[in-house]
């Protein structure tokens, strides 16, 4: 599944292409993805600017002056910048459409979304999907004292509670592995018995494992593409995620796999305490 910083990439890929522009139109292909396309989106959308691309958590944002659209790439999606005259394929389900390009979005396994967030709603944070997620982990609001507090009472695995969504968005799978490799904290260990100084190298290790990602134009994970129809090259920098059996990268010790809820997590038993 496409994690943060997929979506990150995707949003800064896709900005200078949709910020400022008119939508001439959209085409629906299908009724819809995980939820049913908005009753007449073409009409609410074309003739109107997109002012600005947002993120919030693994949701792009387009703002518009009466509303906006919410896309959420789901487990195998991408989206893409091309001519609007460009045939579709089996899996393309939505284009909008920007004069002579249109940003097309792909997935193939439907779990995505398509959704319209009236101004007159509310705040879209406010929004059933996005108003419960947690922090932002990327803002300067996001620290180990933050961590700390919010997990005082929490006996889960700090794994599980990093995926959890509720303290803190966007860190999936492959980069709780990687950051809690990087903070020395071993996956299991319950949330509310790690101390202060731990959760400051977590939420530094955090931090600096999604930046590093992003720059590095997130991981290439079988479906995940750029705008430009490249993949990201983190991956070639895993530490533990997927590596099991092979040496740690630290102390060569092999590294190890278990099951988390229904997720593989990977770690060095030796780095991480």
């Amino acid at each position: 599944m496409p994690e943060l910083p997929e979506v990150e990439v995707t949003r800064r890929g896709v900005a200078p292409h949709v910020e400022g522009q008119e939508v001439t139109g959209v085409v629906l292909r299908h009724t819809g993805l995980r939820w049913p396309f908005p009753l007449k989106l073409a009409q609410t959308l074309t003739g109107h600017k997109i002012l600005r691309t947002g993120r919030r958590g693994k949701y792009l944002l387009l703002h518009f002056e009466h509303g906006v659209l919410i896309i959420h790439l789901g487990m195998s999606g991408h989206l893409r910048i091309l001519p609007a005259t460009t045939a579709a394929e089996k899996h393309d389900h939505f284009d909008l459409v920007l004069g002579r390009q249109a940003m097309r979005l792909t997935d193939p396994r439907r779990f995505g979304a398509v959704l319209w967030h009236a101004h007159t709603q509310g705040a879209v944070l406010d929004h059933e999907l996005l108003r419960s997620l947690g922090i932002e982990p990327l803002e300067e609001v996001f620290s180990g004292s933050f961590l700390y507090s919010k997990t005082r009472q929490r006996p889960a695995p700090i794994k599980q509670v990093l995926l959890a969504g509720d303290i803190v968005v966007g860190v999936g799978n492959i980069y709780a592995s990687e950051s809690l490799f990087k903070a020395g904290i071993h996956p299991a260990r319950p949330a509310k018995r790690i101390g202060l100084a731990r959760y400051e190298r977590l939420a530094q290790a955090i931090r600096e494992t999604l930046e590093a990602a992003i720059a590095q134009g997130g991981s290439s994970l079988r479906d995940f593409l750029h705008v430009n129809g490249q993949s990201g090259y983190f991956q070639q920098n895993y530490f533990v995620y997927n590596r099991t059996g092979e040496a740690c990268r630290v102390c060569g010790a092999a590294i190890r796999q278990i099951r988390q809820g229904q997720r593989s997590t990977f770690y060095c038993a030796n780095c991480q305490k």
